[in-house]
């Protein structure tokens, strides 16, 4: 089966973010690439340089957040909204919530992480770095 991985572009904190999300999940990142490492890297801006390129978190069962800094020196442009979110399916209540209250901190959360009309535990919040998330865990779905 396949695998949805998701892709987050950020306004220069790409690392700042990933830092953050690493201390929630407690992994490793699997990938990390400046610009400055690219080929042309050094014509770059210098205030693009250190900026990442590419990066990757795995957040288990074969999921991987990744991510790059957008560069509005070459033109692009961040538009932080409400056009997607990530959702998690974590293994248990207490994983849930302790995804739901790490990611939650400093942020805006929208659904507290309970028990839900459908049987599920679910939450819904906005992180600190704008970025919407869902966490829903149901004991009766089979992993």
């Amino acid at each position: 089966m396949a695998i949805v991985n998701s892709y987050l572009n950020f306004n220069g904190n790409t690392e700042e973010a990933f830092n953050f999300y690493k201390s929630v999940f407690g992994t490793e990142f699997s990938g990390l690439m400046r610009f400055k490492d690219a080929p042309g890297g050094d014509k770059m801006q210098p205030s693009d340089k250190e900026k990442l390129m590419h990066i990757s978190l795995p957040v288990g069962n074969g999921n991987t957040l990744m991510a790059t800094d957008i560069l509005e020196s070459q033109g692009q442009v961040l538009k932080e909204g409400n056009n997607f979110s990530l959702s998690i399916s974590p293994d248990s209540e207490d994983e849930g919530n302790r995804f739901f209250n790490g990611l939650s901190a400093g942020g805006k959360v929208e659904v507290p992480f309970s028990k839900a009309f459908w049987g599920a535990y679910f939450g819904m919040f906005t992180d600190k770095f704008g970025i919407r998330w869902m966490i829903n865990y149901d004991p009766n779905q089979s992993k």
